[in-house]
């Protein structure tokens, strides 16, 4: 029995669990379109651009932490795809993109769309291989979606036009389609682990600090954390994990984050980092004894010295510490870092609070994204785009625990957010998906939308409309500069957009125009756009801001006046 390239493909994926693969058609995919649309148990779902294709795989695998499909067609399709791709590459999740390419007969003379995929998906790829002969297909199929799993990242493969419909007569499948799987859980070795819980015991206080290699572990966590009676700290990535009420989750730190996380890191005896490879050293301590436990050792005391660095997986990890550790029965410091958490959030809820005259405009964006998590499912996503946005959303969501948050966590990519929720929503259409985004952002990849529409994605995009690049804005003031005419640009009215195709639109330039959209724009059954007009003034509560930042940000403040009256 002999079976195509594209057939051998579409089965292999399917027996490993895709169910829908991204892309735009094009010769080079003919037959593997073709070979989808006969099989019936494959999604094809065709984007408006290449990048949407690798964003929405991206998103399902960060959500999940299985492999996802995405596809471009010879030269610049596939070069559309890298963009995206590093979403995957960064947040180190499992994403196979496959390319067509020109026929191995025109190679190396210029042809048309001619390029060399392998050279251009180096740096994106943990594993890039173009298959120049259908007898290559199986094991290099095998092998590409292998290094995915255990690289956590992109594989990429380049299947040129005269051999994707190419035949092979060994097998339907790839062989050996039982190892191709997430990486198992790596157990410590114990001795390390007993060396950590005497550390442990001997400290009068101990902090938490997790990211996402906790996820699936979480619960053994905080039940560490209560035995040591421990506050928990967590990065951005880390923050839908355990509901925002939880009397051990004290919060984030950075500037997603909050001044009480970033005392709890300083102030306790012995800090335990597990799971968490957070870039920022600068929000760090350097003077607290620390543990830091990761299944990946090479980023064992990368970000900040360690006095102990144990390889291995969190979950096996804290369930030997739980056996070893004794338990601590002083909750001063857990009560300490307990008021100023509670102190902290009342700041943050006065700024979300609503505003005294409803009816004015425009609305604060603390409002907003507290209004769209006080009224978001219990178990909803969220996807939040890059900029000034991920600040609102970080630091005003009020996550249930059972919600989750995504964004481009280490890529720090604008425009990612609605290709993300396309595919995140793709795998549940049931599932409320709400995706919030900067409208600098939203303009970049607007043709996304309308894959959202083709497909029935029942997406709820909520622009934060400020008419500038606001991150960007802020950074400048920050330096105590003026606002460069180029963070600043008109829209388009995106509601009327949404109407133009085929969607649901609304806009609210108040607080009480807000209110009166959220309902109906939330049950919207299909895809829909919320407009909201933000006050672009507003600055982030910014965990311990210093002197010269405040005077920068009035410095900028008075030029920006100054030159709105004709001044230098």
């Amino acid at each position: 029995m002999s079976t195509t390239v594209a057939e051998m493909l579409v089965e292999t994926l399917h027996r490993i669990g895709v169910r829908q693969i991204f892309g735009v058609v094009g010769d080079a995919l003919n037959p593997l379109t073709e070979a989808v649309r006969k099989d019936h148990r494959i999604e094809w779902i065709g984007v408006r651009h290449e990048e949407g294709a690798a964003l929405a795989a991206a998103g399902q695998a960060k959500l999940t932490g299985k492999l996802a499909v995405c596809c471009g067609t010879t030269g610049p399709g596939a070069n559309h795809l890298v963009a995206g791709l590093y979403e995957a590459r960064k947040d180190h999740a499992p994403v196979l993109a496959i390319s067509g390419g020109v026929p191995a007969s025109r190679r190396g003379i210029d042809y048309l769309q001619e390029n060399v995929p392998d050279l251009l998906f180096r740096d994106v790829a943990a594993y890039t291989q173009t298959i120049i002969n259908p007898a290559q297909a199986i094991q290099v199929v095998h092998q590409a979606i292998a290094q995915a799993y255990h690289q956590r990242g992109v594989a990429h493969i380049s299947i040129p036009a005269d051999v994707i419909g190419g035949k092979i007569t060994t097998a339907t499948s790839v062989h050996s389609i039982n190892t191709l799987r997430p990486q198992p859980e790596v157990t410590p070795p114990e001795s390390e682990i007993g060396q950590a819980a005497r550390m442990i015991d001997a400290a009068k206080s101990v902090a938490i600090f997790v990211g996402n290699g906790c996820r699936s572990s979480i619960h053994e966590i905080a039940a560490l954390a209560e035995k040591l009676q421990a506050p928990v700290i967590h990065t951005f990535r880390g923050k839908d994990m355990l509901p925002y009420d939880h009397p051990h989750w004290i919060g984030g730190v950075g500037l997603i984050g909050g001044a009480p996380g970033m005392d709890a890191m300083r102030d306790a005896e012995l800090l335990l980092m597990l799971g968490t490879d957070y870039p920022y050293s600068e929000f760090l301590p350097t003077r607290t004894q620390t543990i830091q436990i990761d299944e990946r050792g090479f980023v064992l005391g990368r970000r900040m010295p360690v006095d102990l660095g144990i390889t291995g997986s969190v979950g096996p990890a804290v369930a030997q510490l739980l056996q070893h550790v004794h338990g601590k029965t002083d909750a001063a410091f857990l009560n300490k870092v307990g008021d100023h958490r509670h102190q902290w959030n009342m700041t943050l809820d006065k700024h979300a609070s609503p505003p005294a005259q409803p009816e004015k405009g425009p609305v604060k964006p603390q409002y907003l994204a507290r209004r769209l998590s006080d009224r978001a499912n219990e178990d909803a996503v969220f996807v939040v785009d890059t900029g000034v946005v991920t600040l609102w959303c970080g630091n005003w969501i009020r996550q249930t625990g059972r919600q989750r948050i995504l964004a481009s966590f280490n890529n720090a990519a604008v425009g990612t957010s609605l290709g993300q929720g396309n595919g995140i929503q793709a795998l549940d259409r049931e599932r409320q998906v709400i995706v919030a985004v900067g409208d600098g952002g939203f303009t970049m990849l607007l043709g996304e939308f309308m894959t959202a529409v083709e497909h029935k994605l029942p997406v709820k995009v909520v622009v934060f409309n400020n008419r500038e690049w606001g991150l960007v804005h802020l950074e400048m003031e920050e330096a105590g500069l003026p606002a460069f005419e180029g963070s600043n640009f008109p829209n388009l009215d995106f509601a009327m957009f949404a109407t133009a195709c085929g969607a649901a639109g609304y806009t609210a330039n108040t607080a009480a125009e807000l209110e009166e959209a959220l309902g109906p724009f939330l049950a919207t059954p299909g895809p829909a756009v919320l407009n909201v007009y933000i006050d672009p003034s507003e600055l982030p509560v910014m965990p311990h801001i210093k002197l010269d930042q405040i005077w920068h940000f009035g410095m900028a403040k008075i030029k920006e006046a100054m030159i709105s009256m004709g001044g230098a």
